[in-house]
């Protein structure tokens, strides 16, 4: 990841749950599940809703739009349920040091 930004320590993410990051001019929605994060674009390709204040789905890998009901996988970005029909940004993450790594190209 050579063009990796540093978004935040692993310990500052709550397992389980979303946060929100604005980094570089992306609106980013963070989610930690035991040692893996994901990160996803924070806005539902539905509707201009905040995806981080939805449910995460532990077992299924997914989060889901608290405002409609569709559900995205936090490894794709494709939506798993309607309404949402399109996907939002995915960008790769790695954990260095307890640091968590995004790249945002």
């Amino acid at each position: 990841m050579s063009n990796a930004t540093r978004l935040c320590a692993l310990a500052d993410l709550v397992d389980g749950a979303a946060a929100r990051f604005d980094l570089h001019g992306r609106r980013l929605a963070v989610v930690r599940l035991g040692d893996s994060v994901y990160v996803i674009g924070d806005e539902c390709s539905h509707a201009d809703v905040s995806l981080s204040g939805g449910e995460v789905e532990a077992r299924d890998c997914t989060i889901e739009c608290p405002k409609h009901g569709s559900e995205f996988d936090l490894r794709t970005g494709e939506p798993k349920s309607l309404p949402a029909v399109r996907p939002v940004p995915r960008y790769e993450t790695t954990v260095v040091d307890g640091d968590v790594m995004v790249e945002l190209t």
